[in-house]
Parts: structure tokens; sequence; C-alpha cells
């Protein structure tokens, strides 16, 4: 599609939002980038200093659930294209509140969809970026866009529901939607609740890594850039109405992953890898694995590009020369949540 100006709702703790934006800033001078975020405890406005000053780049400060913002920006611009990012992701989290999951995840949605549908300028395309979590675990089965969505946490169960609320616009009004279930999305700037920059940080601190549980969890890793290119493949070439895995065969066990970054950050000999672990209870209803095949997207001309060792040197060397990035951005939250508490 010709597109001009893009709506993109960020959830910067997965990282992708923020490249995604500084990506389209910087290689498409002529369209109009507006970032409409939050900026809640998993985010840093350091994400976006880069394009801060771009002449194609606008930031709202707003909450995607807020329908007289989002109406308000859908009725004044000419939105062309929606990437939907925005969500709250954290599995142990949704355990504990689930309502702000269903808040964010599925009424955020709801209000973006009914904006983006009643608009004036009517949207080319509308990409709702969800999660291969969505499927459930699987020891040995590999899931296709077609398997079944058997969600088994909040998290993804707000991520399946707010996916069944896009496809019903596809069904009843045609408008133009396409659903991406990417694996674990990993690199630089990701907040340090995610397991790779969670382990970075506590290695930085002198701390253990530490492992929840016995069994041999794994998760597939994504590099953002492939991510990125991903995205930007599915909005030229994906077809309207379909889903499409964005998927990694770079399978990694947790304890070969907390091994590897002990050895790269402390670089200290194999026989002293296991001072820096320590295993923990596990969190409630973990899943072990989510093995998808992204076949569909390949067909579009999508690979993954960036190797494991490659993408990991990456992310390594930026959480070493920005050993601070997220602390001072957590500071920086609680100032201002306890000015917001302080306001009510």
């Amino acid at each position: 599609p010709k597109c001009e100006d893009f709506l993109i709702t960020t959830s910067p703790s997965l990282s992708s939002g923020s490249h995604l934006v500084c990506s389209l800033v910087d290689r498409h001078p002529d369209w109009r980038i507006i970032n409409l975020d939050n900026l809640d405890y998993c985010c840093s406005p350091r994400s976006l200093e880069s394009v801060e000053d771009r002449a194609n780049y606008t930031f709202i400060r707003g909450d995607v659930c807020n329908s007289r913002l989002v109406n308000h920006i859908f009725n004044t611009e000419n939105i062309d294209v929606i990437f939907h990012l925005a969500a709250k992701t954290h599995v142990e989290r949704s355990f504990e509140t689930p309502s702000s999951f269903q808040r964010v995840n599925i009424d955020g949605t709801r209000v973006l969809l009914g904006a983006a549908h009643q608009a004036r300028h009517q949207p080319q395309r509308f990409i709702y970026v969800s999660t291969d979590e969505v499927y459930g675990a699987s020891l040995d089965q590999v899931f296709d866009e077609s398997s079944p969505v058997r969600p088994s946490n909040p998290y993804s169960a707000t991520k399946a529901a707010a996916e069944y609320l896009v496809q019903s616009y596809w069904d009843k009004y045609k408008f133009p939607i396409i659903i991406t279930r990417s694996n674990n999305i990993y690199g630089p700037r990701q907040y340090t609740e995610k397991v790779i920059p969670r382990f970075l940080t506590l290695l930085q601190r002198n701390k253990k890594c530490t492992i929840q549980g016995t069994l041999p969890k794994s998760r597939h890793f994504l590099f953002v850039d492939d991510a990125i290119n991903a995205f930007l493949l599915v909005l030229e070439k994906g077809i309207v109405g379909e889903i499409y895995n964005m998927g990694t065969s770079c399978e990694i066990p947790i304890m070969q992953l907390a091994r590897e970054l002990v050895t790269m950050v402390k670089k200290v000999p194999d026989s002293e890898v296991q001072d820096w672990l320590e295993f923990v209870p596990d969190r409630p209803h973990v899943d072990l694995r989510y093995p998808i095949t992204c076949e569909k997207l390949q067909q579009l001309g999508w690979r993954a590009e960036v190797s494991w060792a490659e993408g990991i040197r990456q992310t390594v060397k930026w959480y070493q020369v920005h050993p601070d990035f997220w602390s001072d951005a957590s500071e920086d939250q609680e100032q201002i949540q306890s000015q917001l508490e302080k306001a009510e």
C-alpha cells in the first residue's frame, strides 16, 4: 500500500516498539510517524532520543484506552497504517493484576479498532502484534497459523481475546487487519523484566542469574532487527485478514542462556560458571516452550538473518555500554508515579 501517515502504539518493554519507530523514521523521511505511548514503568523516553527532533516524528503521551484522545487523533490526522504494539506483557504480573492486563490489552485494542474503523480517512492497514503464547505450550507439536488457540495465563488470554476482536472487524467490515504472532524478541533497550536483560542486569550488579524451577525450559529468540524487517514485509506484502507467525529456529534452553551470559559478562572459566547460577522456586503455570513454524511469512520472502551468536553479542555489548539505562528510567518512573499519586 502507498503509505504516508503511521500511528504506532508502542510497548517499549518489548524493545520492538521503539526499534520499529526509529526504523520507520530513519528509513522513510517522507512518511509521518506518530507514536502514542503511555510511558509506563517499562518505558524510557531515552529509547527514542535519536528521532525525537526529526521533522517526520511526533510523540503523543497518552493511554490507548482513552477513547477521547484516540478518536481525536483519528479525526485530526490522516492515518494510513496502524501498528498496534501497546500491551502489558509480563506473565507473572498478569497473575497478580489480571484486570490491568484486560484493560490495556483488550479494552485498548477495542478503542483503537473502533476509532480506526470510524475515521473519516480510512486506514489501509491495521497490524496487530500478538504473541506465540496464544498457542499455549507444546513439547513436540509445532504450531502454524491454523493451530488452535489455547492460552495458559492471563497475559496470553488477553492477547488471544484481542486477536478475536481484531479478526471480527475483518469478518464483519472487511477492515484491513493483519495479525502477527512472534517468538521472544530480544535486543538492545529491552526492559529488565525480560529474561536476557534480567540476567545481564543481575550479572552487572555482581549477583547470580536466578533460574526458576528445575524443569528444562527453553525459548525461541528472534533478534529485534529481524522482527522489524518482518513487520515491514507484512506491511508491504502481507494479505489482509491473515495471520503470520514470526519465528526462528533458534531455541535456547534458559540454563544454556544463563551459562552463555555468565561466560560473556564475567569471563570466567567453565568450572566457575555454576557459581553464578542460583535456582529459585518456579513461578506458577510456566510453559516449557512455544515452537512455531513461519513458512507463511517465509513465502513472502522473509528470513531471520541475524545469528544467535551475533545477536546476543550485540545485545550484551549494548548493556555493557549502557549499564544505567534502565536504573535511571526506573528512578524517573518512581518519581513520576509518586507525583501522580500526590496529584490524585
